[in-house]
């Protein structure tokens, strides 16, 4: 099997044959990843993606079998393939740690590296950054909706390919969802695996309640039964009668799950009988449909007794926004800084620090080597790659992660959360920014002249 390092787009192989032909692969340059943009509806990303990203440059290499394939292409000479093959990442990359908010327009990392090493990383960077923080910012709107009930990832059937359902449960456990359905990715990121029954367990059996009796039977406390197959009232029903087999056998069942219908009608009925017939504990899951709107208002307009949510394809896929306007743009070169000036992609040059209030007032964009705007400023960027091998600052545990998305959330405005008309979050871009793209524009206008 081949190795992520041909995980490239072609360019990036042409663009570094060149480079090499024309005597700059190792001129020093910074890349810039940041998204253009915030999806309608968001005011904040959740950023993702790093730990995946640092681990691809440190082991970029291309072997026999690599070089075999992109000598099969036939464009490239012997010499390129043996320059090739003794590449190796040796830049730097600043960037902000995984589970920071950031904002459009803000770096999220930047690679300072020659020329031709950071061109090589741009597909695979912005490849894992745009899809984890895609889902954990999704992940995350769909925590808050639920207003510290239960959410859980079920969304591996859903999901845009096997690689992208470990992704999501990587950044589940990122922003603090309750677990995943995903067995591989559960144990891969210490996250607690969650699951209940398919329908197809019930109508494998005669009676509904001979499926709900052998379930229980066979999972005691963690049983969680599955009750909206055919009538839902009458399997709520059904299952507090197995309910009380159980208990009168010693054994307390977990709870119920409802997958259709009028969730928010079903929950209270479940509540209510529930509640009735000596019950108080067990709870009441819902999934089917959901996103995190549905989820807000079946917690909010509704006030539906409901202890958990699971999320499927909505989560799996980001549906209202399955992608994000991520860019990585050349931002100096050979000690230079340069900006892309089209209509409505133009970039600031310079490698860049934000500095972020400590109240959430505002950003500032600045150049990596301006001093803070002030004393209640925090650097969002920190180095955590360094003559490509991690830094300490780069060696973050996903539980480290964790706890960073929680400082974060924890401060984060109500203003910046709300779900559907969130207010946007001012960016500053500083002056000496500014005058370095008035003097880039002035320069690149006085060599067009005639």
């Amino acid at each position: 099997m081949h190795s992520h390092s041909l995980v490239v787009d072609l360019y990036e192989l042409t663009m570094a044959d060149a480079y090499r032909r024309e005597g700059m692969a190792y001129r020093p340059a910074t890349f810039s990843l940041f998204a253009r943009a915030i999806p309608p509806g968001r005011s904040y990303l959740v950023a993702a993606g790093l730990d995946d990203a640092l681990s691809w440059l440190e082991e970029l290499s291309f072997g026999a079998e690599e070089l075999a394939v992109i000598e099969r292409l036939g464009l490239f000479d012997h010499e390129f393939l043996s320059w090739l093959g003794e590449l190796r990442f040796t830049g730097h990359v600043r960037a902000v740690p995984e589970g920071t908010i950031v904002f459009p327009h803000e770096p999220i990392l930047e690679v300072d590296a020659a020329i031709a090493e950071a061109q090589l990383a741009e597909s695979f960077l912005l490849n894992q950054i745009t899809l984890q923080t895609t889902l954990a910012t999704k992940a995350a709107r769909c925590r808050h909706a639920a207003a510290g009930r239960a959410v859980a990832d079920f969304a591996l059937r859903s999901a845009h390919g096997v690689d992208a359902g470990m992704k999501l449960a990587r950044v589940g456990r990122l922003v603090g969802l309750s677990g995943t359905s995903n067995v591989a990715g559960s144990d891969r990121y210490g996250f607690p695996a969650v699951g209940t029954m398919a329908h197809a367990f019930v109508q494998a059996h005669h009676q509904e309640t001979d499926a709900f009796r052998a379930f229980a039977s066979a999972f005691g406390t963690t049983t969680v039964l599955l009750v909206d197959t055919y009538d839902s009232y009458r399997g709520i029903d059904r299952a507090i009668e197995v309910a009380g087999e159980c208990r009168r056998n010693g054994t307390e069942i977990s709870g119920i799950r409802l997958d259709s219908g009028d969730l928010a009608a079903l929950a209270r009925y479940a509540r209510q009988r529930l509640d009735e017939s000596g019950f108080p504990a067990l709870r009441v899951f819902v999934s089917g449909g959901l996103d995190e709107r549905e989820i807000d208002r079946l917690v909010g307009e509704e006030a539906a007794p409901i202890d958990g949510f699971g999320v499927g394809s909505a989560l799996g896929v980001s549906v209202d926004a399955p992608t994000l306007d991520t860019v990585y743009k050349l931002v100096s070169y050979d000690g230079r800084p340069v900006r892309k000036t089209s209509t409505g992609k133009e970039t600031w040059p310079g490698a860049k620090q934000v500095w972020r209030a400590h109240d959430w007032s505002s950003d500032t964009l600045a150049l990596a080597v301006e001093p803070p705007p002030g004393p209640a400023w925090r650097p969002l960027l920190t180095e955590v790659m360094h003559d490509g091998r991690r830094t300490p600052e780069g060696q973050v545990s996903l539980a480290e992660a964790h706890g960073r998305f929680e400082h974060e959330w924890s401060t984060l405005p109500p203003r910046l959360k709300h779900l559907s008309a969130p207010t946007s979050h001012p960016l500053r871009v500083s002056s000496r920014i500014c005058q370095l793209a008035e003097e880039f524009d002035a320069q690149q206008r006085s060599e067009e002249a005639p």
